[in-house]
């Protein structure tokens, strides 16, 4: 297996620069993941570990090796697609082995590889159907397979799920996941959806347009942004931002409502963003002291309930027990765990400490 190691790699289309500089270590066997908004750099960072886009600076290891100027045929990678790449004319079992067949295994070898790939993805069954006998999951299990029987230092994965329905989306998220424990095999997974990166992740690399936002493991990314970037892009419902007046021990909503400093802000002044997920904001009852606000709509959701409400032009989320009995146009009372709140500059969105 190998770890992968970037060094202030620039990557440019034109005179656009898409990646101005990017230091990263993934360690051998770790499972990463690259996620951020379209256009933030993901695909095309997985496409040069691959050796599918050239770099334009800095240096790129598998393992000990430069590979910068290695052919993708070299770098003993697999990759798996979006759209499945499958050869339709070629049953399960033969595409599954095409690649071994390239490179002179023997058969019987293939054989052992392409029969042990399947019995862990759970596609014996199908290997002598063709593509078009195979439902969306079933291919993409098979594109798995493909890169299984190489016994490559590093699979790379770009974007595997987009094509799925929801149910098929969790179903191969969990034997991807299941797979990265069997195989304990350096894995680099590209997505937009921060769900799939939270649940599958050792370590989540955010990116935004080509920086580095944050890396570390879904537990610091989630519980302790970088910034307010981070904030915003990792969770579902994304976090809800608020204008606010920090006065050392307690912070000012814009109608005058106080709530506690953040315990790790104290001392703080002066206008910044407090930040508070949907989970972290109770509907109070009785006249207890909160944000007062009201109800614009209600989405029931059986294991719980979202309730939006409106304030300056901006709508906000508060995630409520299955059985609260609210309606839109009702007026309700909030409450924030401020212990579990940030605060973030106003300007550059850094997070306050």
């Amino acid at each position: 297996m190998a770890a992968i190691r970037m060094h202030g790699l620039v990557k440019r289309f034109g005179e656009v620069s898409v990646i101005p500089s990017l230091d990263l270590d993934i360690r051998d066997e770790e499972f990463v993941v690259f996620v951020g908004p379209s256009g933030c750099g993901k695909s095309t960072l997985l496409r040069i570990i691959a050796g599918l886009e050239p770099v334009d600076g800095g240096d790129l290891f598998i393992g000990d090796r430069r590979v910068n100027d290695v052919p993708p045929a070299q770098r003993d990678i697999a990759m798996v697609f979006q759209d499945y790449a499958l050869y339709p004319h070629m049953t399960v079992r033969d595409n599954m082995g095409f690649g071994l067949e390239m490179r002179n295994t023997p058969k019987d070898e293939i054989r052992r590889r392409v029969d042990r790939a399947a019995g862990m993805l759970r596609i014996a069954p199908y290997l002598d159907r063709k593509p078009k006998a195979l439902s969306g999951g079933q291919r993409q299990r098979v594109a798995m397979g493909r890169a299984m029987v190489r016994n490559p230092k590093v699979f790379l994965f770009d974007e595997p799920l987009s094509n799925l329905d929801a149910k098929l989306r969790g179903e191969v998220r969990t034997e991807i996941k299941a797979l990265a424990q069997q195989l304990r095999t350096t894995m680099v997974f590209v997505t937009h959806d921060q769900v799939e990166a939270m649940t599958m992740a050792d370590r989540i690399v955010v990116l935004r347009a080509g920086v580095v936002q944050q890396f570390g493991t879904p537990e610091e990314v989630y519980k302790s942004p970088a910034n307010q970037f981070v904030a915003g892009f990792m969770g579902s419902p994304t976090m809800n931002f608020f204008a606010v007046r920090a006065e050392g021990t307690h912070v000012r909503m814009d109608d005058g409502t106080p709530f506690p400093m953040p315990p790790r802000c104290a001392g703080v002044t002066g206008s910044a963003t407090l930040g508070v997920r949907p989970e972290h904001m109770q509907v109070l009852s009785g006249d207890a002291p909160g944000l007062r606000v009201q109800v614009s709509v209600v989405e029931p959701l059986g294991s719980d309930t979202l309730v939006y409400f409106d304030r300056g032009g901006t709508r906000y989320v508060v995630r409520a027990q299955p059985d609260l009995p609210v309606r839109p146009g009702n007026a309700i009372t909030l409450g924030f765990e401020m212990d579990k709140s940030h605060l973030f500059h106003t300007t550059d969105g850094a997070v306050l400490r």
